[in-house]
């Protein structure tokens, strides 16, 4: 049976991004989506449990949503009212119900990037 999990690295400050909370949802259609899941990292930026696992881990599309703008302000960056990276959100695909996936986000107040890991 497969997996997901994820993780955050802050690169601005060259450590994990730790307390991140983290939702997922499952994409119905182009109008709805199901939420899933939420979490929150911990101090080595992952999360204590897979995020989605069992019967609820199906093909299909998925977003999971960082929130980075409220991890910044708390780390005390100065960042305008209207932050340019607020909420960073991920849409990603899973094929293969028997295969573990892996999202990393890297971030900074101004960029993000992500890749399937393993």
């Amino acid at each position: 049976m497969g997996y997901l999990t994820t993780h955050v690295l802050d690169s601005a400050h060259g450590c994990p991004g730790a307390n991140i909370p983290v939702v997922l949802y499952r994409i119905i259609d182009d109008e709805s989506r199901e939420r899933l899941a939420q979490t929150l990292t911990n101090d080595d930026g992952r999360c204590d449990q897979p995020v989605l696992t069992g019967d609820d881990f199906k093909q299909g599309v998925y977003e999971l949503v960082f929130s980075v703008g409220d991890y910044y302000r708390q780390r005390g960056v100065d960042l305008p009212s209207i932050a340019f990276l607020d909420d960073v959100v991920l849409r990603f695909g899973i094929n293969d119900e028997a295969e573990h996936y892996h999202v990393p986000l890297l971030i900074s107040p101004y960029s993000y990037s992500t890749y399937r890991g393993s």
